[in-house]
């Protein structure tokens, strides 16, 4: 179970406080996978963050019950100067992980062949989202937390990560966020809709698809196509 509670997340800017979360209480049972809509810049990376804990919250808290994936696709816990295995072999230690196991799933899914011994400045953004992914998906957690960054990557990489999300969901529960309905609709059992900073919750995927789309007019940046 992963519980938010009285959560609370703002930022200061020049134009002054922005607030992503006002207050959200909510949980997240295992076995329901759970998809989060969200416009682009409504805060749902933010909020994936905070439930990984690679962010703190301005008030609230995460209460997390059983192991959670740091955000998919996020590569803030690596380190630049190090290469894609010693970045590997370091995240192994602190999970405690196998390193073989770890490196040879992760050389296969990635493909990224020499550069994983590269140091990680030199990757580009995707090579970085791939890496975060592989090791991911090379290491058994109980949630699984996904950014629509794992877009990324040609046709091959992508039906290799349909196919393991496919498999995880036998064992494991995903939070899912993204602004594509088509994405939530392929992954999700329910959905959320992140919104000026509150979080609402719909049992049927459809109607919060529609309370997303029908948001300010519409205007939710969403191609229509994806609804066919």
């Amino acid at each position: 179970m992963i519980e938010l509670c009285n959560l609370c997340k703002s930022y200061r800017t020049k134009k002054g406080v922005q607030t992503v979360l006002e207050d959200v209480s909510a949980a997240f049972p295992p076995g329901c996978n759970m998809g989060i809509l969200g416009r682009n810049g409504a805060g749902k990376s933010t909020l994936l963050r905070l439930i990984g804990g690679a962010e703190m919250p301005t008030s609230g808290r995460v209460v997390r019950q059983g192991t959670v994936s740091w955000p998919i696709g996020f590569s803030g816990g690596f380190h630049g100067s190090l290469s894609g295995r010693e970045n590997l072999r370091f995240i192994c230690r602190i999970y405690d992980a196998d390193i073989r196991k770890v490196t040879a799933f992760v050389e296969e899914f990635s493909g990224l062949g020499d550069y994983m011994e590269m140091p990680l400045s030199t990757y580009s953004s995707g090579m970085r989202a791939k890496l975060a992914f592989g090791l991911s998906m090379a290491i058994d957690f109980d949630y699984y937390l996904i950014d629509e960054v794992t877009a990324v990557g040609d046709a091959v990489f992508k039906r290799k990560s349909k196919a393991e999300f496919d498999r995880r969901k036998d064992r494991s529960t995903l939070i899912v966020v993204s602004h594509s309905t088509a994405t939530i609709r392929q992954h999700c059992d329910a959905a959320a809709v992140l919104d000026r900073g509150n979080l609402i919750f719909f049992d049927d995927l459809t109607a919060a698809i529609d309370h997303y789309e029908n948001l300010n007019g519409n205007d939710t940046g969403v191609d229509k196509r994806e609804r066919a």
